[in-house]
């Protein structure tokens, strides 16, 4: 963080909703000391807490693809109910643990007001063929910042990924790239992108640096599942005037100090 970036500029933070529950005491107590500094833009999942819910989500059918080979959860307006459900319950832990360390936290979701989408995708494969289906899925068209009205030192909000689509409908969106999107609208310099992996790996070695470029090239070609948007998310942030991307499982601090982590710039 440069000593010139405006004291109201945030830290955004996307946690994985596949670590929160192994994220421990010290890593909330560094968040924390950061947060004094900066304020926190935290952009939450929830597949885990999504499949403790109900078995039904750990089922294959939960996930279609599309004709492009995209992967996304079928959602429906059941769904989005249950989103709602297990980030509230969600949110009422993290903002506990914020506020016992001196942070004043909110929770927003992305759908009130903070983050648009466009039409999703109609067409997707099930039982090999390509077939019509209602998803409430959207690709992000843009981000409102000023529906973060409390951008300050000590001060963090929770994001909840949805989104509202032209139609005025509440959509899924993608937790990684709902984080990529929000940290460019709002001048962040830093993305941190927490997750279950210490680092972005390569033929099996951990990477510490990378530029996009050679990013992208690992995304299109050797990347899978959940690396594999978390890099193309990485690629939307840097476009956007973000300066830098980190992937990893350490506490901010030292993701930020690149004393650990996968670092992943522009050039």
């Amino acid at each position: 963080m440069s000593e010139t970036t405006p004291v109201n500029t945030p830290t955004v933070v996307k946690l994985g909703g596949s670590c929160l529950d192994d994220l421990a005491d010290g890593w909330w107590d560094d968040l924390a000391r950061h947060g004094q500094d900066r304020p926190l833009v935290l952009v939450h999942g929830w597949s885990k807490p999504l499949k403790q819910l109900s078995p039904r989500y750990s089922e294959p059918s939960a996930v279609l693809r599309d004709r492009y080979g995209n992967q996304s959860r079928w959602t429906t307006p059941e769904v989005i109910a249950d989103i709602k459900t297990v980030s509230a319950r969600l949110g009422e832990d993290v903002l506990g643990r914020l506020e016992q360390r001196g942070i004043t936290a909110e929770r927003l979701l992305g759908s009130d007001g903070l983050v648009a989408a466009g039409e999703g995708e109609h067409w997707w494969w099930r039982d090999k063929q390509l077939v019509e289906l209602e998803n409430l899925v959207g690709p992000i068209t843009g981000v409102d910042p000023a529906a973060l009205k409390n951008l300050q030192p000590g001060h963090a909000y929770l994001v909840t990924p949805l989104a509202r689509n032209a139609a005025g409908q509440e959509v899924n969106t993608d937790a990684d790239r709902a984080a990529a999107a929000i940290a460019g609208a709002t001048g962040a310099t830093d993305l941190v992108l927490v997750t279950d992996v210490a680092h972005l790996l390569i033929d099996g070695e951990p990477v510490r640096r990378i530029t996009a470029k050679v990013a992208a090239a690992f995304r299109d070609k050797g990347a899978t599942g959940g690396m594999r948007k978390k890099l193309r998310a990485a690629g939307e942030a840097l476009d956007a005037g973000v300066e830098r991307v980190v992937i990893g499982s350490a506490a901010v601090t030292d993701l930020l100090a690149a004393r650990t982590g996968t670092v992943i710039t522009r050039t």
